[in-house]
């Protein structure tokens, strides 16, 4: 993409100093949907004039029933569809400038992780993560750098040996989630990134992607899971039929979450008092509460 590509961020040193929501955004927007609509042969629409943008820094929930038009937005996004009208332009450029044969180049710029993984059997954790790396033309010293890196901020540190069949499904969602982010893009689209696993679980792989958004990447989560949105408080688009019916940003902070707050909060449960300076205030005032009504 040249002069007009992404610009990338450092990895994991902006996660002491998160985008907030207040503060005004550099350049444009990383994604924005002008008027677009989108119809399939024999007639299907996917897509009918919709129009919204998203920041840089901001983590987005895109939700809506099977064939609202969620999946059709991931296909625009990674250029295996086109629109068939509007304006589609990501970090500024718009899609329908880019060639075929500038499309795997326009991709190296983002991250996709999918509800089935799609991890290679036969290769190990390492090796899954080290392709990423491998197909767009990383050195060995590279992929020597950034792929223990990862692998210990995904978690899998004492797993990069073990191939796909010997982990859980969790962990496998951890792989994919490591190789798309091995590159440190600057946007990564989630399509059902939990659409296959337990509860549990599912707060594990949010956690991850909420600490990746805290190093500045931009996150695009479509998911079904309404009780994971309603709890993670960020910002909505819902879809019908392919219309935007709903774009609100709820629950923004007034300061950052911590992971482990975020992690806390997710489970429905109070943060370690020793590790959180507000819980402990908190701590402090039941148990003089106690005391007195002793």
């Amino acid at each position: 993409m040249g002069e007009r590509s992404f610009r990338r961020e450092q990895p994991n040193r902006a996660a002491t100093a998160p985008k907030r929501p207040h503060d005004k955004p550099a350049g444009p927007p990383v994604i924005e949907f002008r008027g677009v609509s989108k119809v399939y042969e024999g007639g299907d629409v996917g897509l009918d004039q919709a129009t919204f943008s998203i920041e840089r820094g901001e983590f987005v929930f895109l939700v809506g029933h099977t064939g609202s038009g969620k999946s059709t937005i991931m296909r625009l996004l990674i250029k295996e569809a086109d629109a068939s009208a509007g304006t589609v332009r990501v970090a500024g450029r718009d899609l329908g400038e880019i060639t075929r044969k500038r499309v795997p180049y326009y991709r190296r710029n983002i991250g996709v992780v999918w509800q089935d993984f799609k991890l290679l059997p036969n290769r190990t954790v390492y090796d899954n993560v080290a392709y990423a790396l491998q197909v767009t033309g990383g050195s060995r010293r590279e992929i020597r750098e950034k792929v223990p890196d990862i692998l210990r901020l995904t978690g899998l540190a004492t797993k990069l040996h073990n191939y796909p069949d010997q982990l859980s499904g969790g962990e496998q969602q951890r792989v994919s989630i490591a190789r798309a982010f091995v590159n440190h893009p600057p946007l990564l689209l989630c399509d059902e990134p939990t659409g296959n696993l337990d509860p549990e679980t599912s707060i594990g792989i949010m956690q991850l992607l909420y600490r990746i958004n805290r190093t500045g990447t931009t996150v695009l989560v479509a998911t079904h899971d309404h009780a994971m949105v309603d709890k993670m408080r960020r910002r909505v688009i819902e879809l019908t039929e392919g219309r935007v019916v709903r774009d609100e940003a709820a629950g923004l902070y007034t300061r950052d979450e911590t992971t482990r707050e975020f992690a806390a909060r997710m489970r429905g449960a109070v943060a370690d008092p020793d590790l959180d300076p507000a819980a402990r205030g908190t701590r402090h005032v039941r148990e003089r509460g106690r005391t007195g009504s002793n």
